[in-house]
């Protein structure tokens, strides 16, 4: 019986793409369990940690070259017999990227947290709470970037299963040990930020565990292991500053709103961002494949599967707008008890509904980009979309009574300028056929 190869590549892209959402949706479950448990503890509890958790994403977000990078390069190695070697030692430098990476972080994170919070808009009580769970939070860090390096390195092997299994491990430990320390201790806020770091070590753990199962296990790195890691990590640091940047702006006009507009949005974020994030995992397959084929020289698969993926992610990024939208009507009750806060979150659920189909689109087209490796076009497309942004965020902080509504517009326009600067990259990779390919050197 003659297989359809259309249904054969769906099947391939399903078995990466759905247990890869587990391990891509670790950090973003740990803040939505962070915001249903603090959301019932107040007002205050809340505010602090939608500035803490605005601030420690965009700290996350630096470092998550040491996962993209790694998985490129292990995937292209392990299209071309007789490399485990070679891979073993591109995961090494990973590693010790991170660990010395993550504790230069969390020194300055800790040091700079007064400063962070005030600069996002808060004063007072909440941004005491906001600095005391950013502190609490760096000591997490390095394991979390530890973390970032294992998965580049499972995922690059088209081994999702294992970092889904991790994922759902720490995210239960994280959500039983914060239900005992806030709930049953009465720790507050800080027993919140301890649950999540305890579930970051663990995680780290499991995942250098895992690594070292693999033939392709840690080997001791070279310089040029090391040397090119670095070099792709500034390129890839570069741009995830840029798109660090436009959430944090945006938490920080609705700050300015006022408190009950802070709470809200840090509701619809949480739900958003989680649901958005089940379209970045068809990011993995886009790249974990087309870096695969190109590894193996077949540059025709890689332009199918680009094309298959972009699809896809379309049809999703419409069902889950319709998803985020229903949950307008009841998913705020869960996170908090106070009316004004639930309303301010339906309307930020109702608005940013519109703008999935947009992040469908960037999230694959960011996959594609780094599967044929080209870190500077992704570091020019994502600085090239804070101009989409800017101009009606500026209206919004200027005009306050374009609330919620106008901040969601204004990352609808950041989110369309970045599909169509990536589009433009990806097309000029994969021009009509018998046009030669053009990657980067």
């Amino acid at each position: 019986m003659k297989v359809n190869p259309g249904r054969e590549l769906d099947r391939r892209i399903a078995m990466l793409a759905v247990p890869a959402l587990g391990s891509i949706a670790a950090e973003p479950l740990y803040n939505l369990a962070d915001t249903a448990i603090v959301g019932h503890l107040g007002r205050v509890p809340l505010d602090s940690l939608a500035i803490a958790t605005s601030a420690l994403a965009v700290v996350a977000w630096v470092s998550i070259f040491l996962s993209t990078a790694t998985t490129s390069t292990v995937a292209r190695l392990a299209a071309a017999p007789g490399t485990a070697s070679a891979a073993g030692r591109v995961v090494a430098a990973a590693y010790v990227i991170a660990a010395g990476w993550g504790i230069l972080v969390a020194g300055l994170l800790a040091v700079a947290a007064p400063w962070a919070t005030g600069a996002l808009g808060a004063h007072g009580a909440v941004q005491a709470g906001a600095t005391s769970y950013l502190r609490i939070s760096a000591i997490g860090l390095p394991f979390l970037y530890l973390s970032y390096a294992g998965n580049g390195h499972l995922t690059g092997l088209a081994n999702a299963r294992t970092p889904l299994r991790i994922a759902v491990s720490a995210n239960i430990l994280n959500v039983g040990a914060e239900v005992m320390l806030v709930s049953g201790l009465h720790a507050g806020l800080p027993g919140s930020a301890w649950g999540t770091v305890g579930a970051q070590v663990a995680a780290a753990a499991w995942y250098a565990r895992a690594s070292w199962r693999q033939d392709s296990r840690p080997r001791r790195p070279s310089r040029p292991e090391l040397a090119r890691l670095l070099r792709d990590g500034h390129q890839l640091s570069v741009r995830t500053i840029a798109l660090g940047l436009v959430p944090l702006a945006a938490t920080a006009i609705v700050a300015r709103l006022g408190p009950v507009q802070l709470g809200g949005y840090q509701v619809a974020y949480r739900l958003w961002y989680m649901l958005a994030l089940c379209l970045d995992a068809l990011a993995v397959p886009a790249q974990v494949y087309v870096s695969a084929s190109l590894g193996s020289g077949d540059h025709e698969e890689a332009r199918r599967i680009g094309r298959r993926v972009l699809v896809l992610g379309l049809a999703a990024g419409t069902a889950l707008g319709v998803i985020t939208a229903s949950l307008a009507l009841a998913a705020p009750q869960a996170f908090t008890s106070d009316p004004a806060i639930r309303h301010a979150a339906l309307i930020g659920l109702l608005a940013s509904a519109l703008t999935q189909p947009l992040a469908a689109l960037a999230y694959v087209l960011d996959g594609l980009i780094l599967g044929i490796g080209d870190y500077a076009a992704m570091r020019g497309a994502m600085i090239g979309a804070i101009i989409g942004f800017v101009p009606l965020a500026a209206l919004t902080a200027r005009f306050h009574w374009l609330g919620q509504p106008g901040v969601w517009a204004a990352l609808g326009l950041w989110l369309a300028s970045r599909s169509v600067l990536l589009g433009r990259r990806w097309a000029r990779s994969f021009p009509p056929r018998r046009a030669r390919l053009r990657l980067p050197p």
